[in-house]
């Protein structure tokens, strides 16, 4: 009865495994995870880290229409010009980010988490699933 080698099994685990760390580390390397938003336009040149906005973290609980609609983001990453004062004054993030419904502005560094160089863009995908691209 001819003998059946284990090897290539073992070889395709060990593949799996290397991509598993590989990807891994270049998430670490990015700051950020898949689907995140970063918003980094002025938040170095300001002397601030990135943000990184955990875009499925928000979409998990508010349909698309909470933000995109009523708070006034468009759907295509880059096309929001947001800034600090806007969200102070209750636009955009600062309409839940007030220390009321979600912490606010005086926790900086729960939004802006980012590593700094950290290219502003959606990570995880080329484009939008949305209209246009990015």
């Amino acid at each position: 009865m001819p003998r059946v080698s284990a090897r290539p099994a073992r070889r395709g685990r060990w593949s799996a495994f290397v991509a598993l760390v590989l990807v891994a580390v270049m998430a670490d390397d990015l700051g950020a995870e898949y689907a995140d938003v970063v918003l980094n336009k002025r938040a170095e040149r300001e002397g601030m880290r990135p943000v990184v906005f955990p875009h499925w973290f928000h979409r998990i609980r508010f349909r698309c229409k909470v933000c995109h609609s009523e708070l006034g983001f468009e759907m295509r990453a880059g096309a929001n010009d947001v800034t600090m004062d806007e969200i102070t004054q209750g636009k955009f993030c600062g309409m839940c980010h007030n220390d009321e419904i979600a912490w606010g502005v005086d926790n900086c560094d729960l939004c802006h988490s980012g590593r700094p160089g950290l290219r502003s863009g959606i990570y995880g995908g080329h484009q939008t699933l949305g209209p246009g691209r990015w």
